[in-house]
């Protein structure tokens, strides 16, 4: 069984409890699937510094793919989404009461599976799971807000994605034993990673398709949600009125999605913003340069190319 594997087997073995309900409830966010770039990434960086096995590299890279699969559960609730990855939501199937039980639980867990966690590691854990909740409500207070710029819309992006995926590769390369030089490399590698990540998944809720997202397209737009697609086709001179004028409105019909997402694609939002994630992924590589050459350093650069390459 190789490490992901094991990481897979941990995430479940930890889930198992008395209250059989909770662990249907956990189950049903994570046995949905998902990329596992987080638990990926700490495990590849591990590696990557020369890292040898260790079930403590296992334990982290499974408490970071909870704390992700915390934060969904959260933020459904938050923005009342219905569907994640192809299913029902969980506090829409199970109601938001256990949800949010169910999220905190996992919060509790993947700090449990860190058990011997030094004062760094928490720290640099503590700090990514501050950051997600400070993007959350820098998000909300620009909700249906047609002039967020593009400055705000990369700090929602970095707190909400990026600063997670930082602290797997930080954490990952500390415990492989890299150099401090390593793990802050590491670490802008996995910002910059998750900054082109969520980029592309923002335009793909415009110009993908619904079995890559899991759900139904425009989500953004009808959440209210500023993205950097959404935004920068907001600043469009033919378009640009039209589209804001939808976007701030609670109650949108279908119609008007589907208006919306139109005229954004006329415009040059969809490149400007895939250009963005280019610029991160590129910035993603060059944090690799300083590494030894290994097939771990190969595939964190592979990485980086497929988050951009599902646009294309």
């Amino acid at each position: 069984m190789d490490e992901l594997e094991q990481v897979e087997a941990r995430i479940r073995s930890s889930l198992n409890r008395k209250e059989s309900l909770l662990t249907e409830i956990c189950l049903h966010v994570i046995g949905a699937g998902g990329k596992r770039i987080r638990p990926g990434v700490a495990l590849l960086s591990f590696k990557a510094v020369g890292g040898k096995k260790d079930q403590k590299i296992v334990n982290l890279a499974a408490s970071f793919e909870l704390i992700h699969s915390a934060t969904l559960i959260h933020d459904d609730i938050n923005d009342l989404g219905e569907i994640r990855r192809g299913r029902e939501a969980a506090y829409k199937k199970y109601g938001v009461q256990k949800a949010l039980i169910a999220g905190d639980f996992l919060f509790v867990r993947s700090f449990r599976l860190g058990g011997t966690w030094d004062t760094q590691v928490v720290q640099i854990v503590a700090d990514a799971a501050t950051a997600i909740a400070e993007s959350e409500i820098l998000q909300s207070s620009h909700e249906f807000d047609p002039s967020v710029s593009q400055k705000v819309c990369e700090k929602i992006i970095e707190g909400k994605t990026a600063k997670i995926i930082e602290a797997a590769a930080m954490v990952g390369s500390y415990l492989g034993k890299g150099s401090e030089d390593q793990v802050q490399m590491l670490g802008a590698y996995g910002l910059n990673l998750g900054m082109a990540f969520q980029i592309v998944d923002d335009i793909l809720d415009i110009d993908g398709s619904e079995s890559q997202l899991g759900k139904s397209k425009g989500v953004d737009f009808i959440d209210g949600k500023p993205t950097l697609p959404l935004m920068f086709a907001m600043e469009d001179p033919r378009s640009g009125e039209r589209l804001a004028e939808m976007f701030i409105r609670r109650e949108k019909t279908k119609r008007q999605v589907e208006e919306a997402l139109r005229l954004v694609k006329k415009t040059d939002a969809i490149v400007r913003s895939f250009e963005a994630a280019e610029g991160f992924k590129s910035k993603a590589l060059k944090n690799l340069n300083g590494l030894p050459d290994s097939i771990f350093k190969e595939s964190l650069a592979h990485l980086a190319e497929m988050v951009v390459a599902r646009r294309k």
